[in-house]
């Protein structure tokens, strides 16, 4: 019979083997659902994970990791912290869209002047605007102790409609023959977050180490940090430290917000360009994946986020190299949270085989 006993404590080593073994039991897995559709499961995983890479079209594919992984870090990073206290912010797909919306909003404000304060002021609004959709939430789970969980998710639909009603109504170029969207962000020199966009570098990236940087620092160094893990660990013993819950609550919400909403705004700004209906792409709930994949930890998290953005980069390669549906893309990426959640259980519990006891 196999049991699982509890350890004392929790395994060092599996802490770390766990995300590589969810890994590979993805690929494996996945191997078996490309076969399913007839395509060659060999073929298939080296497409995804390798050919971004080492292909002779890697000089154009490396570039879109960082573009692709920036965000998702940016957006993970915020995360941990709520997930480390046991805050849990699923909603920052809505934040993202407010936070673009809001920063695009400033930009077009000042067209066509050109000045070095437009882009900061952006920078300000996308964060403002992503962090004032994360306190709504917060707000009501500490004045009327809601679930945040399901507040959160249900105000990222709430933020698609008014992403729909922005890019058909008053954010639509007025030179844009009636077609909805904004004006191009990206052509506008004040506007734009590009830095090298041949080498794929917008400020975004660099928000992106800096987020990683600040939260490694916050986390290990900082008594804000220690308060962090105490509340995630027991929220008794945190509450006799002094820590105040309401206040935690609205801080790591507004950070997860805050990083979800610079993440949009540097989007826009740079890569996807303009505020339109399709803007979101699931930057939101993919970093939730990136988030726990790489446990919680900045550094784990920026290379969850390379393994992730190379999911997106080499599903696009398979999808216009070898037919592959975008949705086994999708089932791929959940595949990774599944198993990582379903090993996870092995660096808290042991597996034993036992003898079943006889009536």
């Amino acid at each position: 019979m196999i049991v699982l006993e509890k350890r004392p404590q929790p395994s060092r080593v599996w802490t770390f083997a766990t995300p590589l073994l969810a890994v590979v039991l993805t690929m494996i897995c996945g191997g078996l659902l490309f076969a399913a559709l007839g395509k060659n499961p060999f073929e298939t995983i080296r497409t995804i994970f390798l050919d971004p890479l080492f292909s002779e079209f890697a000089w154009y594919y490396r570039p879109q990791l960082l573009i692709k992984g920036a965000p998702l870090v940016l957006i993970a990073i915020g995360l941990s912290f709520g997930f480390r206290a046991g805050i849990w912010n699923i909603g920052a797909e809505g934040q993202y869209i407010v936070g673009a919306i809001c920063g695009a909003a400033v930009g077009l404000a000042f067209y066509p002047a050109e000045s070095v304060l437009i882009l900061p002021l952006m920078v300000l609004a996308g964060a403002l605007g992503g962090i004032l959709w994360a306190m709504i939430p917060g707000v009501l789970r500490v004045k009327f102790g809601t679930n945040e969980i399901l507040v959160s998710l249900m105000l990222v639909y709430v933020a698609e409609q008014l992403l729909a009603a922005m890019a058909l109504g008053r954010m639509r170029n007025p030179e844009g023959m009636g077609f909805p969207g904004s004006r191009n962000l990206a052509q506008y020199p004040s506007a734009t977050s590009w830095i090298n966009e041949g080498a794929g570098m917008h400020w975004g990236v660099v928000a992106a180490f800096v987020a990683v940087i600040f939260a490694y620092v916050t986390l290990s160094r900082h008594i804000f940090g220690f308060q962090v893990r105490l509340s995630g660990q027991s929220p008794r013993a945190a509450k006799f430290a002094g820590v105040n819950p309401g206040l935690l609550v609205l801080i790591c919400m507004g950070i997860s917000g805050g990083l979800a909403g610079l993440a949009g705004l540097f989007e826009v700004a740079g890569p996807a360009g303009q505020v339109s209906i399709d803007f979101n792409v699931g930057y939101g709930f993919t970093a939730i994946i990136v988030a726990f994949l790489g446990r919680l930890h900045p550094v784990g998290i920026l290379l969850a986020g390379g393994l992730m953005a190379l999911t997106y980069i080499g599903g696009e390669i398979a999808q216009s190299n070898l037919g592959l549906p975008g949705a086994a893309i999708q089932l791929l990426q959940g595949m990774l949270l599944f198993f990582l959640l379903a090993v996870d259980v092995l660096t808290n519990y042991r597996v034993r085989l036992r003898k079943r006891e006889v009536a």
